[in-house]
């Protein structure tokens, strides 16, 4: 999109895994498979049936990769435009608070700051003579967070209308910062359920565990009669649609 430019730009809806990534999620995913496997129908048929998922899961878990990254930006934007509004207020450029608010946001984050890079991407954008409006849209796609794409309209039609820039950039920061206060309470505040969620996603795997090292052979008529296999199938549906609705109900936006 721009030419010259002195670094790659980061699109936040794109994960790429390392080779050692891809290994060790690869092996997880097997890892699983072969737990259910042996919980549900203690079948090596059963197994090679579910190992095309297994090397699926690299793929899923890149999703939650990206999510979490998302997260971390979005955290990090709410300082960056508090930063941004207090220099406009000070008199900078928004070219200029974008130089100066890459330095304040180093001394929070370091120099690996996901904000910290973007603001530098940012400014040297602008000063290989790209627009602050385009450089803040192209940061806007690439992020793919809805609170910058917001951040990003309204500076776009203020800087047009020709308003009390300082007074819109401030309400505006102000009104996304409490905005993802919230979302950080919320997860803040439901955080021992997720715990709590992964600790029942396990416990099905450990009572059979134990029930098999206490009692051998107690549940060998669910494993050797086709009703029985047809019992265990339905906990198995059962256990992933369990999954799928905790997951959906722990999963709050705010809007």
């Amino acid at each position: 999109m721009y030419q010259n430019l002195p670094q790659q730009a980061m699109r936040y809806d794109r994960y790429r895994l390392r080779p050692g990534q891809w290994a060790l999620l690869t092996l997880t995913g097997l890892g699983i498979c072969a737990a259910i496997a042996y919980t549900f129908y203690r079948s090596l048929a059963a197994f090679a049936v579910l190992v095309p998922f297994g090397f699926a899961y690299p793929f899923w878990h890149k999703k939650a990769l990206c999510r979490k990254r998302k997260e971390t930006l979005r955290s990090e934007f709410k300082e960056g435009i508090l930063i941004l509004a207090a220099l406009l207020g000070a008199g900078y450029s928004m070219e200029n608070a974008l130089e100066a608010g890459e330095a304040e946001l180093r001394a929070l984050y370091g120099p690996q700051g996901m904000l910290v890079r973007e603001f530098d991407y940012m400014a040297k954008q602008v000063r290989l003579n790209c627009t602050v409006e385009q450089a803040l849209r192209d940061f806007s796609e690439r992020s793919g967070i809805e609170e910058i794409s917001s951040f990003t309209q309204v500076f776009m039609v203020a800087k047009r209308s020709g308003g009390d820039m300082v007074a819109i950039m401030n309400r505006t920061a102000e009104s996304i910062r409490d905005k993802i206060q919230v979302y950080e309470e919320i997860q803040t505040l439901t955080a021992s359920r997720r715990f709590e969620q992964k600790i029942m996603n396990l416990l099905p795997f450990l009572i059979i565990l134990y029930v098999d090292l206490t009692s051998p052979g107690f549940f060998d008529q669910m494993y050797t009669t086709v009703l029985g296999r047809i019992v265990m199938s339905g906990c198995l549906a059962i256990y992933g649609a369990a999954y799928w609705i905790s997951g959906k109900i722990l999963d709050i936006t705010v809007s």
